[in-house]
Formats: structure tokens, sequence, C-alpha cells
């Protein structure tokens, strides 16, 4: 498959893999995944019946990665098969401009934002999530943060430093099964704002 076609969406790199339709085989093998970790202890029995539905529902690689991403690294549907590359830092530097990642990004390690006047988004509602953690180091003046989230993924901002800023926050519903990720918020917030929030029903 040439790069660029409507398949891929024109996304470049690790974008373009999640973004790849899964087949039939990639969505038996996440289910494979899955019971065995359901017969490991992994997984509970609520949790195997949601996943499973939902991986054979999944149209793409990056859906169908996102429920095996707390689970051992060998259980990826990427696994021997050209996994979607994890950077270890990500740096976002802008001034009066807004910055998104959205559909099948695939979360780093730590990230450093640099923005003044602007808007940056990080929706983690359909994100690749390959470890446990991510860092932002925050530099903002002005403008916002917008955080989407999804159970399973936990926001800590007790290390950020304020200035004439906010910080709102409100937790998915039913946000209280296991922890797939932690994103833990350290820097510096001046005349700004950072809201966290499961994304509303309509988009957004």
């Amino acid at each position: 498959m040439s790069g660029g076609s409507w398949q891929d969406g024109g996304l470049p790199g690790a974008a373009a893999a999640v973004a790849l339709r899964a087949s039939h085989a990639d969505r038996d093998h996440v289910v494979d995944v899955l019971r065995v970790a359901a017969g490991d202890g992994r997984l509970s029995g609520e949790e195997l019946d949601e996943r499973v539905g939902a991986a054979l529902t999944a149209r793409t690689m990056g859906e169908l990665a996102v429920l095996t991403a707390d689970l051992p690294s060998s259980a990826s549907p990427w696994a021997g098969a050209g996994a979607a590359e994890v950077k270890d830092v990500v740096r976002i530097e802008q001034e009066g401009a807004s910055t998104r990642r959205g559909e099948g990004w695939v979360v780093p390690r730590r990230m450093e934002i640099r923005s003044a006047w602007g808007e940056v988004i990080l929706d983690f509602t359909q994100a690749v999530i390959a470890h446990d953690t991510l860092r932002l180091d925050l530099d903002i003046r002005g403008g916002s943060l917008k955080l989407l989230t999804r159970p399973g993924v936990v926001v800590d901002t007790d290390a950020l430093v304020t200035n004439y800023s906010k910080v709102k926050e409100r937790r998915a519903a039913a946000d209280d099964g296991p922890v797939v990720l932690r994103v833990e918020v350290a820097g510096e917030l001046s005349f700004g704002q950072v809201v966290v929030r499961p994304p509303r029903r309509f988009g957004g």
C-alpha cells in the first residue's frame, strides 16, 4: 500500500500504522490474547467480555492496540508485526497557535510543551498507550491545555505550579477500573488553564 492514500489518510509514520484497517485475523489474535490474560488473572470476567466485544467491532489497528495496552508487551497486536514507534520525548513549541493530538496518536513517555497564547489538546480516548506513565513538562503562558480522558486514564497535577491560572478536572463516568495510563503534569502555567475531562458526546 503506497503512502498518502485514503486508507491511511496521508498520515506519516506511526500515526499511519495505527490508522491501518484491522483484519479478521488481527481481531481474532487480540481476542485470543485477552482470553489468555483472563486465564492468567489479569482481567476479570466483566473486563474480558467488554474488551472482546470491542475487539470484534474494532476498525483499526490503533483501536486493537488500546485493548492490550495494559497487558505484557508480547500481547500487543503489533508484536512481531512492525510495532508503532513509541518516542521517549515529544516536544511541542508554539506561539499563538493550536495543536491537537487525536485518534490513533502514539503516547510517548514524556512531552515538553512550550506554548504562549495558544491551545494544546491531547485526546487520549483513542490513543495508542504502550506504557503506564506519561510526564508532561509545561511552560505555558496564556491559552490552555486540554486533556480528554477515558476510563483508566488518571491525571495528576500536584506538581504543577500555577500563576493566575485555573485547573479544572472532571472525571469520566465509571472511572473506577484499572489504571491504564497515569499522566503526571509538572512545570509552570501562567495566565491560562488546564482542563481535564472526558470528551463530549458529540466530539470535542
